[in-house]
């Protein structure tokens, strides 16, 4: 569908047998739609539930706005909850992302170890039962420790 729509020129009409078929959801068809406008080409849907929106006319170019409104209305309704959601959680004392594997005693036995220099990240890791290197955000090179390996120490 996308070469089809590269191919074609001004003034042409870009044939939409379903809308659904045009994009991927209503954000990504919205988007499509203002590019093919754009390039002064027109989009006519010729089956489905869209069969109405003919953006070359006045009538089709309203329906098609309003669909655009409610794409926009859509996406910042998401993005309200999704922000709402993360500060009820935070209240809640919930935080996302991956679970530390390192426990606190993990890290002070690779704290210890990661400053010496006969140390074998490898089998230091092996040993922890890490499966990434011990460095990679809790402690650095040298054996200190960096704000996550600060975070795993401060648990309980």
């Amino acid at each position: 569908m996308a070469e089809c729509l590269k191919s074609l020129r001004a003034g042409e009409h870009a044939p939409g047998l379903e809308l659904d078929r045009l994009g991927r959801d209503l954000h990504h068809l919205v988007n499509t739609v203002h590019d093919l406008t754009a390039r002064g080409i027109g989009l006519k849907v010729l089956t489905g539930q869209g069969a109405a929106i003919d953006t070359t006319t006045a009538a089709g170019k309203l329906v098609f706005g309003i669909f655009a409104a409610l794409a926009e209305f859509e996406r910042e309704l998401i993005s309200e909850r999704t922000i709402a959601g993360l500060a009820s959680a935070r209240a809640r004392g919930r935080t996302g992302g991956r679970p530390f594997t390192m426990t606190p005693a993990k890290v002070r036995l690779a704290m210890a170890s990661m400053g010496k220099s006969e140390t074998k990240v490898a089998e230091l890791c092996k040993e922890l039962g890490s499966p990434d290197r011990p460095s990679t955000g809790t402690l650095q090179p040298n054996g200190e420790l960096r704000p996550d390996g600060a975070r795993v120490l401060a648990r309980k």
